[in-house]
């Protein structure tokens, strides 16, 4: 058993955000159908897809890793034809997932009011860079365009240096991560009502939700925050430190982590009583940081993260990927999957974060689908289609 079993999503998604939003939805279980224009398929396809280290068997990692477990039917959306079987395929289906511009389901005539019309169950999700509403929601973006315009950059990065985008492209991700809650809420909600709900996902609204408390913060108080590094605002001590060898991460919420600390670290300095109030330690950061730094050099990370954990004071190794997906913590948690392609080659990839008692979590997803590799199924399977009318659609091109 799987949580979204019995769940078919149409997946009209390209690049990153709604390929991501879609692809939680399978790991989830979902039965998702892409479906992609004929003859090159959507965008993602072509990312790196030569690449001879990002790429297996004429896919790029992008396509690798948001496509599997789904299925591909190639049908022209363009063509009347092409948008009756589509029509046919929403007939069946739960979920219609796209990140389109704003406006073109409305063109294309598959916009929820029009696909509601058909089967008045569907959920429909549209993530785009501004929503729907407001002054200017044609506005093209990308991941770091919201990054920018979210304020998040603003404060990510040194003071004396420019802005910093996140390393991971939260922006996109964020928009795919928003656009599934919707749709789960929005099923949620059919079982109640009955009838399907339109879900507008913007990716600069996402950026916004996750500014969270330092944007009350700012609007309590009217300060515009810095950049800090990997400082806290709040904090202290809450950053990167070097040992003699890496980067450790330290993170004293609270006094009594703190008070723990100042007792490992051994620094008489530190166990002034005074320093066991926040303010008092956040005041004098600077100075309580240096001493921090002086002592960590004297060893290396394995040493100090060992008496750390020991006693119990929340820490953490600076990894780079190749650490972090070794790790023993990750690799138990079944966060890195194998997907075994056609050809036999196998290609491992980030797995599924969201475990549910008693559900199933594949260590080994099925692979991503070649283009159109499901047309003939689902058109004779899920549709009822005779073998002649899907021969003829193939013929018209309408099909793949």
């Amino acid at each position: 058993m799987r949580a979204l079993d019995g769940i078919t999503v149409l997946d009209l998604t390209h690049m990153l955000s709604g390929p991501y939003g879609a692809m939680i939805l399978t790991d989830l279980g979902a039965r998702t159908i892409k479906v992609e224009p004929p003859g090159s398929g959507e965008g993602t396809r072509a990312l790196l897809a030569t690449s001879p280290d990002f790429a297996r068997d004429g896919m790029g990692a992008y396509f690798l890793t948001l496509n599997r477990g789904k299925q591909s039917v190639a049908v022209d959306l363009k063509q009347k034809a092409g948008r009756e079987v589509f029509y046919d395929m929403v007939r069946q289906a739960d979920v219609v997932i796209d990140n389109f511009s704003v406006g073109v389901t409305r063109r294309l005539g598959i916009d929820h009011e029009t696909l509601a019309a058909i089967n008045p169950r569907i959920v429909t999700c549209s993530i785009s860079g501004f929503g729907e509403t407001g002054p200017d929601p044609l506005r093209p973006a990308f991941d770091q365009v919201v990054q920018a315009m979210g304020g998040g950059m603003s404060i990510t990065g040194f003071a004396d240096q420019a802005p910093v985008r996140s390393g991971i492209p939260h922006g996109d991700l964020g928009g795919g991560i928003f656009g599934a809650i919707g749709v789960l809420a929005a099923l949620t909600a059919r079982e109640k009502t009955g009838v399907g709900r339109h879900v507008d996902v913007s990716m600069l609204d996402v950026q916004v939700s996750m500014l969270n408390y330092m944007a009350t913060m700012f609007l309590l108080s009217g300060e515009v925050p810095e950049r800090m590094g990997n400082a806290h605002f709040v904090h202290v001590p809450y950053n990167s430190f070097k040992t003699s060898t890496n980067y450790i991460i330290i993170a004293c919420i609270g006094d009594a982590f703190f008070e723990k600390f100042a007792e490992l670290l051994g620094r008489s300095e530190l166990r002034d009583p005074k320093y066991l109030k926040q303010p008092v330690r956040f005041a004098d950061k600077d100075y309580i940081e240096s001493i921090i730094n002086e002592e960590l050099v004297k060893h290396d990370a394995d040493y100090w993260l060992a008496r750390l954990r020991t006693a119990r004071i929340p820490c953490g190794p600076v990894n780079d990927l190749a650490q972090a997906l070794s790790d023993p913590q990750v690799r138990a948690r079944n966060m890195v999957v194998d997907v075994q392609l056609p050809s036999g080659s196998v290609v491992a990839m980030p797995g599924n974060p969201v475990k549910i008692s008693g559900c199933d979590d594949p260590a080994q997803p099925s692979p991503p689908p070649r283009l159109g590799e499901h047309s003939e199924a689902v058109l004779s399977d899920l549709l009822k289609y005779p073998v002649e009318r899907i021969a003829a659609l193939r013929n018209a091109g309408i099909v793949q």
